[in-house]
């Protein structure tokens, strides 16, 4: 192969895709377990205040506050599940209505609590209107609340999307993989020309926008061909072992969350260490929980210093994604350094 072909290979780096279509936009999400609970929470903190100002004690402060959460409750969970069942609707109309839609929302719910306190004879004189106001408010506050962690979250997803893009165009690994490919030119071509279509899939992967997440498996496929590349650079010094559930596949995970975990086990793990290590991904279906490990063999001694940057952007991602239904844990145990996350299927 020469020069001029390998040239060719290369300019498949540059995706032609066509141009990704506008997403609806969301300005708040309630479906999410986390969500569920603050919101819960905080209208039983701002009632239980709100109950002081009439009560001659803590007996009748308890009291009015059972009463009054027997009809609070029930509107809370009413709004919730009727913001996310309105979800897809929601996203096709303007911010403005999407607004309007939620106070209205909190206004109905909380005429709906009321209502429940009046059948049940536990109210004489319903507050009908303070009732209707008071789940504007509410509403109006929770919704505030959902908007800002919405909007927290496209400033992380673009800075961990840059990270991870210049992180996978650093020039050691794009000209350590060319003279990989350049060597094998002569020995073997169909391995070199294997070689810089996994780097072509790479950089495709990482200049195209695939969304808010992925399946479990569109990143193993993606770890898969960053590997294949660090495997010919390495050789036997990059012993790899999967043990992949296929019933886990499906879980969603943030775009681009696995190879930087991938990618920091051959820097701290296989590089530094002149007998190479061992690299081990595995992925477990239990019940609704998927859990997912990426293991790497240390060398003893001092290696090279990291910031742990690429470990605090997949937490805060997958958080932002998942809320309180995932877990991320990461340390070093007999030589032995792992990362463990568990997400909902």
């Amino acid at each position: 192969m020469e020069d001029t072909q390998i040239l060719s290979a290369l300019q498949e780096l540059t995706p032609d895709a066509p141009a990704p279509r506008a997403t609806p936009l969301l300005v708040f999400d309630a479906c999410q377990i986390g969500v569920v609970l603050r919101a819960v929470l905080f209208v039983e903190l701002a009632l239980a205040v709100v109950v002081m100002f009439d009560s001659a004690g803590p007996m009748e402060w308890l009291e009015r506050l059972s009463l009054v959460t027997g009809g609070a409750l029930p509107a809370v969970l009413v709004w919730l599940l009727l913001a996310c069942l309105a979800k897809r609707l929601l996203a096709r109309w303007t911010p403005l209505l999407q607004y309007l839609l939620a106070l209205l929302l909190g206004a109905g719910s909380a005429l709906y609590g009321c209502a429940l306190l009046a059948m049940t004879g536990l109210l004489q004189n319903p507050p009908w209107l303070a009732s209707a106001f008071a789940g504007i408010l509410l509403s109006a506050v929770l919704v505030a609340g959902l908007v800002l962690r919405a909007k927290g979250r496209a400033p992380a997803q673009t800075a961990a999307r840059l990270a991870e893009l210049q992180a996978r165009i650093r020039p050691h690994f794009l000209f350590n993989t060319l003279n990989s490919a350049i060597a094998l030119v002569r020995a073997e071509p169909a391995k070199a020309e294997t070689l810089l279509e996994d780097l072509s899939d790479l950089f495709r992967h990482a200049l195209i926008d695939p969304g808010e997440s992925v399946t479990l498996a569109d990143e193993i496929a993606l770890a898969r061909r960053y590997l294949a590349i660090e495997q010919v650079r390495f050789g036997e010094r990059l012993q790899l072992q999967w043990s992949l559930d296929p019933a886990a596949d499906g879980a969603r995970l943030p775009p681009l969350l696995l190879q930087p975990l991938v990618e920091n086990a051959v820097r701290h793990g296989v590089e530094p260490s002149a007998g190479g290590a061992q690299l081990r991904i595995s992925t477990q279906r239990r019940g609704g929980v998927v859990v997912i490990k990426v293991s790497n063999t240390v060398p003893s001694g001092p290696g090279p210093a990291g910031n742990g940057e690429a470990l605090r952007n997949v937490r805060e991602r997958l958080a932002l994604l998942h809320d309180l239904q995932c877990q991320f844990r990461s340390g070093s145990k007999n030589g032995m350094f792992q990362v463990r996350m568990e997400v909902p299927l």
